[in-house]
């Protein structure tokens, strides 16, 4: 036989864990509308935040009213509730994140944790370098390679990554604070694999694919031994140059000659014709 005891502390147990408020996570991206949907009871009342505000109630006789001055204005025009007693919070800005809880007098039935999450941007891919970095694998064997940096600015609860395929290749988070996040990647110019760069955050991201031929196009355009050829026909094409220009000096010069020379030989002729 249980003890008397014993058993009004197990039932004590088991009403403490049931009676526990069970919390429902919601999250938004901001800008969108949310609805916190419950079913009502005779009369229900909205507050909201650690100071349990009044948001929103119905009362006996079915009207309906939403409080937007209330909290310093937060809600001011843009909260909404049916006759289900479900509250519909449009335009969600970040200062909306908080605890929502309807309550029957002073019965609490339900309770939200609303989580607003800014809008993910779209991550920026640049060269970090107009020069190229060389690695060798041997003496007579070079590559050379571009370091990229994938980069978005003012963000807060997101993960920045770099993918290969599929397969995640680095990434960098950040959570409470507004900061810039920069994530670095080296390729191969020759590299025929694709790449992406993702932020996200728990509920949406943003996707950009790198284009090597675009950005190191520039950067990684050459080996080392197309590099050498570059460099000799430059030298050539710099050695015709010259060529050209002293070609160009002689005849002007020899042009200057003749036509001094013309020039005094028609002044002579009169004097001789009078001679004669």
């Amino acid at each position: 036989m249980i003890h008397p005891i014993f058993f009004h502390m197990c039932l004590w147990c088991v009403v403490g864990v049931f009676s526990v408020d069970a919390v429902t996570p919601v999250s938004v991206t901001e800008g969108d509308s949310v609805t916190l949907n419950v079913q009502r009871d005779d009369e229900i009342e909205w507050r909201f935040g650690d100071t349990n505000i009044l948001i929103a109630e119905i009362r006996k006789d079915n009207k309906i009213a939403c409080y937007d001055d209330s909290a310093n204005g937060r809600f001011k025009g843009r909260l909404k509730m049916d006759q289900n007693g479900s509250l519909t919070i449009t335009n969600t800005r970040i200062t909306d994140s908080g605890l929502y809880k309807t309550r029957n007098t002073n019965t609490l039935l339900n309770t939200f944790s609303v989580t607003v999450y800014s809008r993910v941007p779209v991550p920026v891919i640049t060269r970090d370098s107009p020069q190229c970095s060389s690695s060798s694998s041997s003496s007579s064997e070079r590559s050379s390679s571009c370091l990229l940096l994938c980069s978005v600015l003012n963000v807060s609860h997101v993960t920045l990554s770099w993918y290969k395929g599929s397969s995640l290749l680095s990434s960098i988070s950040v959570s409470d604070l507004s900061v810039s996040l920069s994530l670095p990647l080296e390729v191969e110019h020759q590299d025929k694999n694709t790449y992406r760069c993702v932020l996200n955050n728990p509920i949406s991201n943003q996707t950009k694919h790198l284009d090597i031929g675009r950005l190191c196009s520039e950067c990684c355009c050459c080996g080392f031994t197309e590099a050498a050829i570059r460099l000799a026909l430059s030298a050539v094409v710099g050695v015709a140059g010259v060529v050209v220009l002293v070609y160009e000096f002689r005849t002007r010069k020899l042009q200057q000659k003749k036509s001094v020379k013309n020039a005094a030989t028609n002044t002579d002729q009169p004097d001789e014709v009078a001679s004669e």
